[in-house]
């Protein structure tokens, strides 16, 4: 009796425990809203976007689908830097880079049939160690990429966790002490050509010590400082003969006089832009609601009462915004934003372990050869 009696104590006990433990709360929602304008724009540019939230760990692909916008997402550790050039995808987390290539075969099997026209399935991931990844673009065939950490420009390896091709002259030597918040990176006749530094600072996070207006915009062919004073700048991008930039800080989206160096700014939007890419007359920005810490303290955009979170489609002639999506909840700040032209409604696998168990990317002699012994397969046996 003492026993039944010591068990029934026990039991007692331990439902009070498990009871006791607090339930985890759960994870806020993933909720947008938009212009009734986005989808049918969308459409008519035959485009959809791929969005990074490193602070939400999140690629959203935006897709127009019936005139409305459909958020689709995927999970990464940290995602940041995206780079697409319509057959390869590259996506760089916290401690790898990511690259997908599009599968066109797979798109055509994707529910609901004949929908996707793109479907980019894992190749490889190149593990680069904590480097913080920023933008990326391919070059050729080298994916280019900012190390924000080490204050240089990278290329890929199989040996190595990154080769670097380039750092700014006032960068004296090579050190994990982020000295001056290398992040955004731009092209020009297919060749990296502009970079973005958050200070002109040469001592383990100097950059924090001015970001108000410490920023600079740099020309990489001759290593020279086009513009200063930049509030937190981010992703130069050259497009229609003019050079751009978001002066972040200040939630601007400005044009650059490369001879003077004179900003001229086109828009001031609701929020910390950062992400950038065009289509046509179209700009599509990034816009983040900032986090109220030391790293975003003192600037301008951080002082407004109104903070959005989301993408801004301008019109680059009027500078007029086209329209707007807004994340909520989950979704606070945006890294990449990338336009996919000519993919209307894409899809990135990265979590489908069945679909990339049985989807083959084949040399054409042994993919003619697995086709033939699938339709024929008594056939293909070898006879006795």
């Amino acid at each position: 009796m003492r026993d039944v009696n010591r068990l029934a104590n026990i039991e007692e006990s331990s439902a009070v425990s498990v009871e006791a433990i607090p339930t985890p709360p759960a994870a806020p929602p993933l909720r947008s809203s938009h212009t009734a304008g986005f989808g049918p724009l969308l459409e008519q540019l035959g485009a959809s976007l791929l969005v990074s939230t490193y602070q939400a760990g999140k690629l959203v692909v935006l897709r127009a689908d019936a005139g409305v916008v459909n958020t689709h997402f995927r999970t990464f550790q940290n995602p940041m830097g995206v780079a697409c050039d319509g057959k390869r995808l590259a996506v760089g987390t916290a401690l790898e880079i990511w690259e997908f290539h599009n599968v066109p075969a797979v798109a055509r099997k994707l529910a609901p049939a004949g929908k996707h026209d793109a479907c980019f399935l894992p190749r490889t991931s190149h593990v680069t160690g904590n480097v913080q990844v920023h933008e990326m673009a391919w070059i050729g065939d080298e994916l280019w990429f900012v190390n924000t950490r080490f204050s240089c420009l990278c290329g890929r390896a199989a040996d190595f966790n990154f080769v670097p091709r380039w750092r700014p002259r006032f960068i004296s030597a090579l050190a994990p002490e982020d000295r001056c918040h290398l992040n955004g990176m731009g092209l020009r006749d297919g060749q990296v050509r502009y970079v973005t530094a958050l200070g002109e600072t040469d001592d383990p996070a100097g950059w924090r010590r001015d970001k108000k207006g410490g920023g600079v915009l740099i020309d990489v062919a001759s290593g020279e400082v086009i513009a200063r004073g930049l509030s937190m700048p981010h992703s130069p991008r050259w497009h229609d003969g003019r050079l751009w930039v978001l002066d972040s800080g200040n939630g601007g989206v400005a044009v650059v006089d490369e001879a003077t160096g004179r900003l001229t700014t086109v828009a001031e939007l609701p929020g910390f832009t950062r992400g950038f890419d065009f289509l046509g007359r179209y700009a599509f920005v990034g816009l983040s609601q900032v986090r109220e810490t030391a790293v975003f303290s003192g600037i301008a955009v951080a002082e407004r009462p109104e903070r959005s979170c989301g993408v801004w489609v301008l019109d680059t002639v009027s500078g007029e915004t086209v329209a707007y999506l807004k994340f909520e909840d989950a979704v606070q700040e945006i890294f990449a934003v990338q336009v996919l032209p000519g993919r209307r409604f894409p899809d990135v696998i990265n979590d489908n372990n069945a679909l990339i168990a049985d989807s083959f990317v084949l040399p054409e002699p042994a993919l003619a050869d697995v086709v033939a012994a699938l339709r024929d397969p008594a056939g293909s046996a070898a006879p006795e």
